[in-house]
């Protein structure tokens, strides 16, 4: 952009931003003349994505601000009248929306709000921070044909985001997504009342105990063994962090309810913006876990515990029996919950005879080793929750023959139940504790019963590698790296020949060995491309849908033999360091 543009934008955007803190933001740079800044965000406008918004705060087109969030909700408003004709003609149409700890998520869930009500869209906005998953319960529960979540889920504190749900609870997919983002993309006016007016026309109701005690009552209700929580629950010590996060106050009472001993790590218990001690606020990173885990081997706790700012997102630490704590994978927790469910409804007679869980492409393959052996299967999707709940609607609605249980993504997303449609940290936390207590009364450790797993599925261990792309080339710099992987697949990943390849994006599956081969691909299209290599390993790329960055993963099997499970570990360690050095020189890191 030259100067004149970007003075001619930003000067727009001030006019149009009714926030004063973002409109400051911008008349600083623009007197600063700080081009480089006002051109990252001016350049383009923040991408109503597939799943909604997500950006860096800050005043400008292309950060999360009032502006931007107003006039998604105005398309999206726009949309579900014409969705849902019938009921935008009688005055019917709801929404609800909840939001997390973030800076300016109380603001930006009012903005939305106040947009809902100006264009005739009842609103049902939670009083205070509230966990995602509760968000999708709260869609279903009040019948509303929209919601809104506010948050930029495991994110740095620079970020925000909000993410748009359907009438099934479930985050928007084809052909509502892009639906929604042409309408965004025509809005010219945004209509709004003040809060006040919505709230005495009944266009705006605030929520909270109608839908936090239900929403609890249906976790707790999930469980298998009551009676033997009740008997036992004094025996199990749990540690938990909800990374200043709004997890504590549904997976403290739930817990709490049960008879459960839950220490809170008090540094990081209450939601606070600026996540102070950590650097990123998300269990799959190790860092995020350092505070947890420390005040896990004080208190000798049976299991660490842990979930990301809107805790939709789950991790957990085990302890090693050593004196010191293993963190627990997304694949390898998603394992020991599928096992667990499955296990259970097979002991207790409840097990369906068309029963099945669902995981993504980029999740590792145990699960359906570990599906296979309950006599169950294992459906697969893109990447994303709402993927997984597309498959729950299917099965719902009749459309395939299957009776869902248990929905997974190796990213530490879990869900247990079918009232909600996207992950669950809560109810995850409460299977996971009732498990670990399961575990305990048969003498074994969460370690303990994974290794069993091993034994069933043989050694299974993942990598995964991301590579970010920042500022206004980034997104031209992506593009370029898939398209040199669709035009010029390797033959070898780390010395192990490449044995297909499917690009998801166009369709296709082709045979490096045999060119003439093609075969095709039975999902949406999406951006990802996987390698498949003659000795099992899939190698998968995909950039984020919702950050500068393209994401590499990895998942090899390796079979027991006589050098049992170490001798496994160390194979399969051997070859993910491979496979690692071969990404790292795919993306000039050496």
């Amino acid at each position: 952009m030259d100067k004149e543009a970007i003075v001619k934008a930003a000067n727009d955007y001030i006019a149009k931003e009714k926030n004063a803190a973002f409109g400051a933001e911008v008349e600083k740079l623009l007197k600063a003349e700080d081009w480089k800044e006002l051109e990252d965000r001016f350049y383009r406008t923040l991408e109503f994505g597939t799943g909604g918004l997500r950006g860096v705060i800050g005043g400008g087109f292309n950060r999360m601000n009032t502006f931007v969030v107003k006039s998604a909700t105005q398309g999206l408003a726009v949309y579900v009248a014409k969705a849902f004709p019938e009921k935008a003609a009688k005055g019917a149409l709801s929404a609800a929306i909840a939001y997390d700890s973030r800076h300016y998520s109380p603001e930006f869930a009012e903005a939305a709000a106040l947009v809902f009500a100006g264009n005739g869209v009842k609103t049902y906005l939670f009083s205070s921070l509230r966990p995602t998953p509760e968000l999708s319960f709260a869609v279903r529960r009040l019948g509303c044909e929209t919601g809104v979540v506010v948050t930029a889920s495991h994110n740095p504190k620079q970020y925000n985001g909000y993410k748009a749900y359907w009438n099934d609870g479930a985050q928007i997919i084809p052909p509502h997504d892009e639906n929604v983002i042409k309408e965004v993309n025509a809005v010219t006016e945004i209509k709004e009342l003040d809060k006040k007016t919505a709230i005495d026309r009944g266009l705006l109701k605030i929520i909270d105990k109608e839908i936090d005690e239900p929403y609890q009552d249906m976790v707790r209700s999930k469980l298998f063994r009551p009676e033997l929580v009740k008997s036992k629950a004094g025996d199990v010590k749990i540690v938990y962090t909800p990374l200043h996060g709004v997890g504590a106050m549904h997976v403290e009472t739930v817990l709490s309810s049960l008879g459960l001993k839950v220490t809170t790590v008090p540094e990081q218990r209450e939601g606070d913006g600026d996540f102070p001690t950590v650097e990123f606020p998300n269990p799959e990173k190790a860092p995020a876990m350092e505070m947890a885990v420390k005040l896990g081997k004080a208190q000798n706790a049976d299991v660490v515990m842990a979930t990301d700012p809107d805790a939709d997102r789950f991790g957990i630490a085990a302890p090693d029996g050593a004196g010191g704590f293993t963190l627990i994978t997304g694949n390898q927790m998603g394992a020991l919950l599928e096992d667990y469910i499955f296990l259970s409804l097979k002991e207790q007679g409840k097990l369906p005879k068309n029963a099945a869980m669902v995981n993504t492409i980029v999740t590792t393959g145990m699960h359906k080793k570990i599906a296979e052996f309950y006599g169950a299967t294992c459906l697969q999707c893109l990447t994303g929750f709402k993927w997984i709940a597309d498959f729950m609607r299917k099965a719902e609605m009749g459309v395939i023959p299957y009776t869902i249980v248990f929905g997974t993504e190796e990213s530490y997303g879990y869900l247990v139940e079918n009232e909600i449609r996207d992950k669950d940290g809560v109810s995850a936390a409460a299977m996971t504790a009732e498990m670990t207590l399961y575990w305990r009364s048969k003498g074994k450790s969460l370690l303990d019963r994974l290794n069993e797993l091993y034994q069933i599925t043989g050694y299974w261990e993942e990598l995964s590698v991301e590579k970010y792309f920042e500022g206004v080339e980034g997104s031209g710099v992506m593009k370029g790296v898939m398209e040199g992987f669709r035009k010029n697949p390797p033959k070898t990943i780390g010395d192990v020949e490449v044995e297909k390849v499917k690009d998801i994006g166009n369709s296709v599956t082709i045979f490096p060995g045999d060119p003439n081969k093609k075969e095709a691909v039975d999902l949406p299209k999406s951006d990802v491309i996987q390698f498949f290599l003659k000795d099992g390993t899939v190698v998968s790329a995909r950039p984020s849908g919702t950050e500068p960055k393209i994401k590499f993963y990895a998942t090899c099997r390796v079979p027991l033999t006589d050098s049992g499970l170490t001798g496994a570990k160390q194979t399969a360690s051997d070859k993910l360091t491979a496979i690692k050095l071969f990404l790292q020189k795919a993306m000039g890191e050496q």
